[in-house]
C-alpha cells in the first residue's frame, strides 16, 4: 500500500508541475498576444496616416502649384502649340 501511495503522490506532483507550467505558458502567450495586438493597431494607424499623406501629395492643386512654381511650367495655349503632320503610310507600299 505504501508503494501505491508513493506512485500516486509522484503522479500528483507531476500533474501539479504540469499545471503550473501550462498556466505560466498561457500567461506568456496572453502577454505576447497583447503586444502583437498593440503593434497591429500601431501599424493600422500608420497605414491610415500614409494613405492620407499620399492623397494629400497627389492632390491636383498641389501638383499644379509645384509645376507652376517649382518647374516654371505654363498652361498650353493654342497659339504656342505646334502640330506635326505625318505623311500617311500606304498599305500597298509596305506589303511587298
Amino acid at each position: 500500500m505504501g508503494r501505491v501511495n508513493l506512485i500516486v503522490a509522484a503522479l500528483l506532483m507531476l500533474s501539479a508541475i504540469s499545471l503550473v507550467t501550462s498556466r505560466y505558458q498561457s500567461r506568456q502567450l496572453f502577454v505576447e498576444l497583447g503586444r502583437d495586438q498593440a503593434q497591429a493597431r500601431d501599424l493600422e494607424t500608420n497605414w491610415r496616416r500614409l494613405q492620407l499623406e499620399r492623397a494629400e501629395l497627389a492632390r491636383n492643386a498641389r501638383v499644379d502649384a509645384i509645376a507652376r512654381d517649382g518647374l516654371k511650367m505654363i498652361s498650353i495655349v493654342p497659339d504656342r502649340t505646334l502640330y506635326v503632320n505625318q505623311a500617311p503610310v500606304s498599305a500597298a507600299g509596305g506589303a511587298q
